[in-house]
């Protein structure tokens, strides 16, 4: 359940689709079909670092991350997992979870800041966002 004043940060919004909300998390499709990439945005309001959430928060923030990346693993097959929690320009706490292919568009480096992202065409984005709801809320 989101905090009544939560607010999701504007870059987030921009680069971002909502696909579900979960109890914690919204989770939300990077538009970049480069990778496969999800974002996790706990909704509670101040939150910057993981360690700002009460433990039962943090436990069930990555019990939330790991189903996702199980969801993203059956949709789009990956040799590595990336998840990070950088937050050096965008403040408000979220989890990148990132699906690695050996030779994608950014390997091995990061995705972040790699390149220019490459949006979904409408019909793709719509698709993949109701198959992973869909994953997401079994």
């Amino acid at each position: 359940m989101s905090e009544p004043d939560f607010v999701l940060d504007p870059r987030l919004e921009a680069d971002t689709q909502h696909v579900v909300s979960l109890e914690l998390c919204d989770v939300r499709l990077m538009n970049d079909a480069r990778f496969p990439w999800l974002v996790l945005v706990p909704r509670r309001v101040g939150l910057v670092e993981i360690c700002d959430l009460p433990a039962t928060g943090q436990a069930l923030l990555w019990q939330e991350a790991s189903r996702a990346a199980q969801v993203l693993r059956e949709i789009a097959p990956f040799d590595k997992l990336n998840l990070g929690a950088l937050g050096n320009i965008v403040r408000q706490l979220h989890v990148h979870v990132v699906g690695r292919r050996e030779g994608d568009a950014a390997w091995p480096g990061p995705v972040w800041g790699s390149g220019r992202a490459q949006p979904y065409d409408e019909d793709s984005l719509g698709q993949l966002k109701l198959r992973l709801r869909g994953m997401l809320q079994r």
